[in-house]
């Protein structure tokens, strides 16, 4: 392989000779300016090329050679880094591929700012509904004032903001002291519904300093085991647990447990398309429905968003009241849960972040799950 080299006074003009003598078939190697007009020389350029064949004749190739006598002034040879060009445009190509919408949302006219870039995403790493996203970015490139944009700390604090507006909380009130409140966990099987009541229990029994009486009752019979968790729960409290096997027995044992101020009702799990289980609730509901009964589902936080809808969509024969979101230890994303609570309009309640009663229960608050958000981070105890 024969190496050449060729000067000129641009590098346009140097590969131009190059072309002349060696023709398309010339590979460039390197491009280097080797004197600078404000050295006091012309400024001249070399560039070195590869030619395969090396037995191709050549015209009049001129092979530049350096010297270093001291008659001639001393040469510094500046080097043009055309990788680490090409790498910057692949960056730009890159950034402008992010402000492009994903077509795969039909919603073609909107392009991302570069300031957004990041917040953008973000939102898709946490797997937000892509509807939602893009009717928060377009409202958010028409109202964020323009002097804002440019600093990256107040882009991401407008957007907390706009988060915040979306996320239906319930603020938790404690009951006057004649109050009494029946409160039915019902969801899918394993998302924690025992567990969870079992650390409400303990909040409302101990934790708030009011001494509230607690009771619990169990329409679960079908699961192995789950009246016997519930009664080592209740063992340790020292709390009533009545357990109700039919829908005609719920209405007295209510009754037995008429001093309590909280009373938590826990259902059998199943499967979100199992609507005769669903049904069985909705049984005992029918029995005390003279009772004022708050229906909370609950739902695992690590479920992308197409499962939570089909959950509640199911679940919502039972006319829910609100939402308390399990298992937020076991996830990184929680974009998901931000675009269903807003989607149903239903409040949450509570979040658990862990199986230790009854410690790992937070009371619900949009800040702490804007912040899980931002920070894209499984929760740890």
């Amino acid at each position: 392989m024969n190496m050449l080299s060729f000067l000129g006074e641009t590098p346009t003009i140097a590969l131009r000779h190059a072309q002349e003598e060696c023709g398309e078939e010339a590979i460039v190697i390197s491009t280097k300016k080797v004197s600078s007009i404000q050295d006091g020389n012309k400024d001249m350029y070399e560039i070195v090329v590869a030619l395969e064949d090396e037995h191709k004749e050549l015209k009049h190739t001129k092979k530049i050679v350096s010297s270093n006598t001291s008659s001639k002034p001393k040469v510094e040879a500046k080097f043009y880094d055309f990788k680490e060009e090409i790498l910057k445009m692949q960056d730009a190509i890159m950034q402008v591929q992010k402000t492009l919408w994903d077509p795969k949302s039909q919603l073609y006219d909107l392009t991302i700012p570069p300031e957004f870039i990041d917040i953008y995403t973000l939102f898709e790493r946490n797997e937000f509904d892509q509807e939602m996203t893009y009717t928060i970015m377009k409202k958010t490139i028409k109202q964020l004032p323009v002097a804002l944009k440019s600093n990256p700390k107040k882009v991401n604090d407008f957007f907390k903001l706009v988060l915040r507006r979306i996320i239906p909380i319930k603020q938790e009130v404690p009951l006057r002291k004649h109050q009494r409140k029946i409160i039915m966990m019902v969801g899918p099987t394993g998302v924690g519904k025992t567990t969870t009541i079992a650390k409400l229990a303990a909040r409302y029994a101990y934790k708030l300093g009011q001494n509230y009486k607690v009771g619990i009752v169990t329409l679960d019979s079908f699961r192995v085991g789950a009246i016997e968790q519930l009664q080592a729960y209740t063992n340790i409290m020292r709390l009533p647990l009545e357990v109700v096997k039919k829908p005609e027995d719920l209405a007295e044992a209510l009754l037995r447990l008429k001093d309590c101020n909280y009373i938590f009702i826990d259902t059998a799990g199943s499967s979100q398309y199992d609507v005769d289980k669903i049904e069985l609730i909705n049984e005992y509901q029918e029995k005390v429905n003279e009772l004022p009964i708050e229906k909370v589902l609950v739902l695992p936080a690590n479920v992308k968003h197409s499962d939570l809808i089909d959950i509640y969509t199911n679940y919502s024969r039972l006319n829910i009241d609100y939402l308390t979101f399990t298992k937020l230890d076991e996830t990184k994303s929680f974009g998901n849960l931000i675009s269903f609570a807003h989607t149903t309009k239903k409040s949450i309640t509570y979040f658990s972040i862990g199986q230790n009663v009854p410690d790992d229960l937070i009371v619900s608050d949009s800040s702490f799950l804007i912040d899980c958000f931002m920070n894209n981070l499984c929760i740890r105890r």
